[in-house]
């Protein structure tokens, strides 16, 4: 099938192609149909696959076809939520993509950056607005933003969002949207309290699902090594040295040990950047965009970042710390084998995270073998001595013991 049979008008398949794709997705064959037909839909495929056009062509060619109800053109149209900062650059790159041939405007709205600019922007009108939610919650009590022309709604990784404490910020969102819209759910995974959200917000949804849960995409293969804490940032440069590795995105688990591997990466002649929540977001931007450029080799980053890196070629991910939550296992390698290429997920797991091992082999329903790394020696422990007595106090004992009482 291609962009041609899926209902796609001729402005937006000229963006298609001109952005060099002929064949849509799985999830993008499913949804886009459903989506031009305004149904509400409830898309679930693995990281990857996809989803971010899934979602932004349909919306274009909706705007772009039916006039402002409001007509003023001040008030946005469609509300993209979505958790991070990184996946809302990355969304509004998206639409200005695809977007070249449309005469809409977007603005994306996230924290860690001056809040004027975005009022300026608001203020000159706005079709598509991209949005974390504590940022667009500001904007609402400011009322530099007005959602009650609100035709389309995108909840972009409402998981992720549940995750990180924003489900009661979404709720309050939603109640200032129309009832009278559409909305489209997009996510990785499924959780019970994100099924429960979906039953107060959606109208009869179409639920389109494409692989299996949990399930990362066949295009990456998965490989775990056994290595103690100590020893993996040796493994890391062992690894770094002696295989031929792309762009390279290797994960910590907090924002201390990202700067600490950042620091030992260039010490050994790897070019690295860090991304993580105590990075400004100028600092983020530029690690991020120089990663692209492949001006880094390496970016080290948290999990903050598991679903806002979409970088095109990575060649594999290094889980340098095994998650300690299994769902964040599957969004971290989502980072590599996208759009049907191929990459390699690397896992080092230590004695004390064998258990995290268990949880991701339970989540996915596979098991995976623990091997040592080939041609990597891991550091044996020497262990200490007493300290050898000096030759004076020896040959004080000595005498003590021949005097004459002793005799």
């Amino acid at each position: 099938m291609s962009f041609t049979t899926i209902g796609l008008s001729d402005a937006m398949q000229r963006t298609v192609s001109a952005s060099g794709y002929t064949t849509p997705t799985e999830i993008q064959e499913k949804a886009i149909p459903l989506a031009l037909a305004g149904r509400d839909i409830i898309g679930c495929a693995p990281t990857g696959t996809g989803k971010t056009a899934a979602f932004v062509l349909p919306i274009l060619q909706l705007l772009e076809k039916q006039k402002p109800q409001n007509g003023t053109g001040r008030h946005p149209r469609a509300l993209v939520l979505t958790p991070t900062r990184e996946l809302c650059q990355q969304i509004e790159e998206a639409i200005r993509t695809y977007g070249k041939f449309c005469r809409l405007k977007s603005t994306s709205v996230y924290g860690g950056v001056d809040i004027v600019r975005q009022f300026n922007s608001l203020r000159q009108g706005t079709d598509i607005v991209v949005a974390t939610p504590g940022r667009l919650l500001d904007h609402c009590e400011r009322r530099s933003i007005d959602l009650s022309h609100v035709e389309i709604l995108v909840l972009d990784e409402a998981d992720r969002m549940y995750d990180m404490g924003f489900i009661q910020a979404v709720r309050t969102i939603i109640a200032k949207v129309p009832r009278n819209r559409q909305t489209l759910l997009f996510s990785a995974t499924m959780s019970r309290e994100i099924r429960a959200l979906v039953a107060e917000i959606l109208k009869n949804p179409t639920v389109v699902e494409v692989g299996e849960p949990f399930t990362p995409v066949d295009t990456v293969l998965q490989q775990f090594y056994s290595v103690p804490q100590p020893t993996k940032l040796d493994l890391l440069v062992h690894i770094l040295k002696n295989e031929v590795l792309g762009p390279t995105l290797v994960f910590s688990r907090t924002k201390h040990g990202a700067d600490k591997i950042s620091r030992r990466l260039e010490h050994n002649g790897f070019s690295s950047a860090t991304i993580h929540s105590n990075r400004s977001q100028s600092q983020r931007t530029r690690a991020l965009d120089g990663f692209r450029r492949r001006q880094f080799k390496v970016l080290v980053a948290t999990d903050l970042a598991a679903r806002g890196i979409d970088v095109e070629g990575i060649s594999h991910v290094v889980n340098y710390d095994t998650p300690a939550f299994a769902e964040d296992y599957i969004h971290r390698i989502g980072r590599t084998g996208r759009a049907e290429c191929k990459g390699t997920a690397v896992t080092f797991v230590s004695g004390e995270e064998r258990s995290y091992l268990r949880k991701i082999e339970n989540l996915t329903g596979k098991r995976f073998e623990l091997k040592q790394y080939p041609g990597f020696s891991i550091p044996g422990r020497v262990e200490s001595q007493p300290a050898a007595r000096p030759a004076v106090e020896f040959q004080r004992k000595r005498q003590y013991y021949r005097t004459p009482r002793f005799a």
